[in-house]
């Protein structure tokens, strides 16, 4: 006679126990970063942090393996989609990797919330909206008076379409109800070149790509996009305080590892993860890099995807912004 309810839970806690010894030995081998973008950049930083801290605490090597290409879509999809789920391949994501790639690629070719097991947030990194000194507004009221006034002819640049600078603008568009004209860039860092020349005369970018120039005088900064005012900049208003209600924007970074990973071995490296972000180097190190050291368990991540991913997805579609 045959059990199947019992043989299943049988089975379940086999894998249990299997998946606590693996995470207890856990490492025996050097573990791979996947970085998916060019060295020398915000996420770089702070993944090659991370792999030095879990190095000394783990006692096994983590490698920074930088896969730049496709807006970071190839080195996502290593992770993803070829690599082990055993916790050795591990993948440092933003938001443009997977919420905002879900929403505007329907070519994607992993699923953040199937092929990808959350670890935990590893960072924030403020985004403000500045202007250009040509711009006749000196506050975020200002300039969706000056938006509505002329629509469409407003021009703001972005680090390309569908880039966490041109997703920040298009949420701002529909919340203030204003059109401007976007202009697309080969990265936010043609986009200052252009801001600060006139050429251009809106743009969202890293608080630490814009606090320099606005602190020279070259461009003006309005308002942050997060929900509170950066540490690094307390005298600037968020958006929502300097006029358009309800407005929010988070540019985050997450430790993600191969969908299928154990679940204790995905726990053990969330605590690791949360201990390290706690450390004077660190919080220095991200402090000079603009990044907001943040952490959460692997539920919450979860949940953080499985929220956000539906609500890009309708910002995606009242924008049109999409990648074939």
């Amino acid at each position: 006679m045959k059990y199947p309810i019992r043989d299943a839970i049988t089975a379940a806690a086999l894998l249990a126990l299997a998946g606590a010894a693996a995470a207890q030995n856990y490492p025996v081998k050097p573990i791979r970063l996947i970085v998916p973008s060019a060295p020398g950049g915000g996420t770089d930083i702070a993944a090659r942090l991370i792999a030095q801290g879990l190095t000394e605490s783990l006692g096994q090597a983590v490698v920074v393996d930088n896969r730049g290409g496709a807006g970071g879509i190839a080195g996502v999809t290593v992770a993803a989609k070829h690599s082990a789920p055993d916790g050795y391949t591990l993948v440092l994501g933003s938001n443009g990797h997977l919420s905002f790639a879900s929403a505007i690629n329907p070519n994607l070719p992993y699923d953040p919330q199937k092929d990808l097991a959350p670890v935990s947030l590893v960072a924030n990194q403020p985004f403000v909206l500045a202007i250009s000194n040509a711009v006749p507004a000196n506050s975020l009221r200002d300039l969706v008076a000056l938006a509505k006034s002329k629509p469409g002819t407003v021009t703001y640049g972005s680090g390309g379409t569908g880039s966490a600078s041109h997703l920040g603008v298009a949420l701002f568009e529909i919340k203030s109800g204003i059109k401007l004209m976007h202009i697309p860039y080969k990265g936010t860092g043609p986009g200052m070149t252009a801001l600060m020349s006139g050429e251009l005369q809106v743009l969202m970018a890293g608080l630490a790509t814009v606090l320099p120039q606005a602190k020279s005088g070259k461009i003006k900064v309005l308002a942050v996009s997060g929900s509170q005012r950066s540490r690094m900049a307390p005298e600037v208003p968020t958006v929502a305080e300097a006029g358009v209600p309800g407005y929010e924007f988070n540019v985050w970074y997450g430790m993600m590892a191969t969908g299928g990973t154990p679940r204790p071995i995905v726990l053990k490296l969330s605590g690791e993860i949360a201990r390290l972000l706690k450390a004077p180097v660190v919080l220095e190190r991200f402090a000079i890099a603009g990044l907001e050291p943040v952490s959460n368990t692997p539920d919450e991540f979860a949940a953080l995807l499985k929220r956000e991913i539906p609500e890009w997805n309708k910002v995606a579609k009242e924008a049109n912004i999409r990648i074939e």
